[in-house]
């Protein structure tokens, strides 16, 4: 009896361990612990018009639902970049079980050091802190013609593309036009 007891408080402060690192990793580098809902996602990847075939690339990938989405719906090659390691465990049992194939990766990684040089298309749902002190980066990494998908938070020194208001969706075509999302309303309205 008593190494069943043991045993069932080992799991419990195994899982209680797993779920703190779950969202303190994440926290730590002030990303949001809220996932993206699945039909915001595929609005948002056919706002930046992925294709089949193409790379994706999803900084923070969490529990890796932009990765199955952009493979599964879109024939798109997904790359997830995520800093949690539980996260990238629990990513990678999806690849596994989930029958993914080649077309879903996962890697722990931080995003700010991340190679981005091979994405046609790079999805990110993070504050507008993270973003401001990731656009150096986005523009030093990403080629020409890469488009950016940033959900929730703009980068207001970028004029997007399109934009969605009622999703808050922004898509930016690389290298960044200067500008805000108020150049863009107001051209919008001429």
């Amino acid at each position: 009896m008593s190494v069943l007891l043991l045993f069932v408080y080992g799991v419990s402060l195994a899982y209680f361990a797993l779920t703190l690192l779950w969202f303190l990793v994440p926290a730590f580098y002030g990303l949001p612990s809220k996932p993206t809902q699945p039909n915001r996602i595929r609005k948002a990847l056919r706002m930046a018009g992925l294709k089949e075939g193409e790379t994706l690339y999803d900084l923070g990938a969490g529990d890796g639902r932009v990765l199955f989405i952009a493979a599964r719906e879109f024939g798109a090659n997904a790359v997830g970049l995520e800093v949690g390691p539980v996260q990238v465990a629990f990513v990678w049992l999806r690849i596994l079980l989930g029958g993914a194939g080649e077309r879903v990766r996962v890697r722990w990684a931080n995003y700010y050091r991340a190679d981005l040089s091979q994405a046609d298309v790079v999805f990110i749902y993070a504050t507008l802190r993270e973003l401001m002190k990731l656009a150096p980066h986005l523009q030093k990494q990403m080629r020409a013609g890469t488009r950016l998908v940033s959900i929730a938070a703009d980068f207001p020194e970028w004029e997007p593309t399109a934009f969605d208001e009622e999703s808050l969706i922004f898509v930016y075509e690389m290298p960044p036009r200067q500008g805000s999302l108020t150049t863009y309303l107001l051209k919008r309205t001429d």
